[in-house]
Formats: C-alpha cells, sequence, structure tokens
C-alpha cells in the first residue's frame, strides 16, 4: 500500500490498479486498513476486465509494476500466458517494449523459480525483491518498506521523498554514530 500512496502523492503519474483475488487478500491480511486503502487512494481499479485500457498496447503507459509478484504470475509472465488482467497487461507491456518491473517476495526460491527471474531479466523485465537496506539503520517496518518502495520507483526515475540513500562509507559511519 506504500507504493500506492507514494504513486498518489505524484500528481503527474496516472495509476491504473489491478488487484487480483489473491492480492486483495493478502492486502487484507496484511495492511491494518485493508482493501480500503487502494480505494480511498484515489486510483482506478479494473479488475477481472480484460478489455480495460491497459490490456491494449495502444493505450500507452510508461510501464508496470506487480507487487508482490507470486511465482505462479511470475511463471505466467515468462511464458506469456496472459491470464486475467494482470498477465495480459504484463504481456502488452513486454510485446511494446515498455518497463515492466516485478516484486518477488517468495523465499526461499528454487531452481525454476531462478529460471524464471533469469529468463524474465534477459527480456529486460526489473527483478527488485523485498530486500532491506542495513546500511540505512531502518528503526522500523516503515523504514524498510520506504526503501523497497524507493528501489521501485527508481525503476522508473521518480524520485521518493521518503528515500534515504546511500552516501559514502564515511556518511553511513557518522550516521551510525548519530543513532548510538
Amino acid at each position: 500500500m506504500a507504493l500506492l500512496q507514494a504513486l498518489r502523492d505524484m500528481p503527474e503519474v496516472e495509476t491504473h490498479l489491478v488487484m487480483s483475488k489473491w492480492a486483495k487478500t493478502t492486502i487484507e491480511l496484511e495492511t491494518p486498513d485493508g482493501a480500503r486503502s487502494g480505494r480511498a487512494g484515489g486510483l482506478f481499479p479494473q479488475p477481472g476486465r480484460p478489455a480495460a485500457t491497459i490490456s491494449s498496447g495502444s493505450f500507452r503507459t510508461d510501464g508496470m509494476i506487480v507487487i508482490p509478484c507470486s511465482m505462479k504470475t511470475l511463471a505466467g509472465i515468462r511464458a506469456g500466458y496472459a491470464e486475467g488482467l494482470v498477465g495480459r497487461a504484463a504481456d502488452v507491456v513486454l510485446k511494446e517494449g515498455r518497463k515492466l518491473v516485478l516484486v518477488p517476495r517468495e523465499m526461499p526460491l528454487s531452481t525454476i523459480h531462478l529460471e524464471n527471474m533469469l529468463a524474465l531479466s534477459r527480456m529486460g523485465v526489473a527483478m527488485v525483491p523485498p530486500m532491506p537496506a542495513y546500511y540505512n539503520h531502518p528503526e522500523t517496518v516503515d523504514d524498510i518498506t520506504n526503501h523497497i518502495v524507493t528501489r521501485v520507483l527508481d525503476q522508473f526515475g521518480l524520485d521518493y521523498h521518503k528515500a534515504r540513500r546511500w552516501n559514502g562509507l564515511r556518511t553511513a559511519e557518522q550516521f551510525a554514530q548519530e543513532i548510538e
């Protein structure tokens, strides 16, 4: 939900939200406000509509982010299996040569998962696993989440006001001393 909020705060970015059944379930389980957050975010949900604008290559977009991306969805995208609106929109993004960012969150990873990610990476898909960065000394889950959102938005050249970036070793040492 943090990524949706960040995008909502960027008036220059038009966002289209598509949620699979399992994405809705994940939001309900893992966020305090559940699925209400997406609707309250002023986004444009188009669930399950294969004729939605984003399912056509003639509808221009800068790209697509799938967050979180299950290994099932990732495998479907790799195979060109355009099931549902998420799969179809990802297929369109690939065929049109647009930016596709996948945020796979499962672990551990099997050889099949890794091979699927490698194949997609070779197709130009950005894999941005939601890994925490410890160099910026996160103090809360929100700090970790903000780092992940920053890295996803970086893929599109979008600045995020909550970004805490690496400023070199000396600065990191000073930061560590400041928080002690």
